[in-house]
Parts: C-alpha cells; sequence; structure tokens
C-alpha cells in the first residue's frame, strides 16, 4: 500500500489545487445581433462565426 514518506503540508496542497477552480463562463455582446454569446462560439440565432455564415439562421 503507498504511503506518503511526509506530510504534505495545507500550503502545498494548496498550491496543487490551485488550478481545481471553476471559472466563470465569459459572454460577449454579438456585433451584427446584439445578443450574447460565448467567446469562439457560434451564434446560433444567427449561424454567424468571424463574419461568416456557418448554420442556417434559427436551427
Amino acid at each position: 500500500m503507498a504511503v506518503p514518506k511526509s506530510k504534505i503540508s495545507r500550503s502545498r496542497r494548496g498550491h496543487r489545487r490551485a488550478h481545481d477552480s471553476l471559472n466563470t463562463v465569459n459572454y460577449v455582446e454579438d456585433k451584427d445581433s446584439g445578443e450574447l454569446r460565448r467567446q469562439h462560439h457560434i451564434d446560433l440565432k444567427s449561424g454567424m462565426y468571424k463574419g461568416r455564415q456557418v448554420l442556417e439562421p434559427g436551427n
């Protein structure tokens, strides 16, 4: 059975877990429609992404 050689301090344990927290989702206002959408995602109402029509509108 694996047993640690020495105790890991709260500080060291906290440093390891520093990146485990959840980040808030970042929304931006769309230039064309004014709707809120996630960054680097397709606007589902208009179907536009980076100025190109990727999906048919309304799907």
